[in-house]
């Protein structure tokens, strides 16, 4: 009865360090210039609601809206840029790093995840 729940929360975990490497070995075509990171979320992005289930979830209880490992984050007073950060840098000891996971869109579209929040 233990198993499927430590594969499932093992997956929850390793699934976006999947995908990165996958897209961090593919090279650019010769000749292309490499753009800068898009500020804001695309359709080719996982919605918003589902990368922080898969990644956030697990800490973050009910879907943001209740303090388990991590904070409540529903109606949270913190900025925009704030958030952002945290996601990128994490906090030593309590909250991985997500900035060489995610992309800049599909942090904004958990940001816009996190502020549409309710109670």
């Amino acid at each position: 009865m233990r198993t499927p729940f430590v594969i499932c929360a093992s997956l929850a975990i390793i699934w976006p360090w999947l995908s990165t490497v996958a897209f961090a070995q593919q090279s650019p075509p010769a000749g292309s210039a490499n753009p800068l990171p898009q500020a804001e979320a695309s359709p080719n992005d996982i919605e918003g609601g589902q990368m922080f289930a898969t990644t956030c979830g697990f800490c973050h209880q009910a879907g943001g809206r209740h303090a388990g490992r991590g904070p409540k984050l529903s109606k949270s007073e913190r900025s925009d840029e704030y958030i952002v950060e945290r996601i990128k840098k994490g906090k030593a000891g309590a909250m991985p790093a997500y900035g060489s996971v995610f992309t800049d869109g599909q942090i904004i579209a958990i940001l816009a995840y996190i502020r549409g929040l309710d109670d």
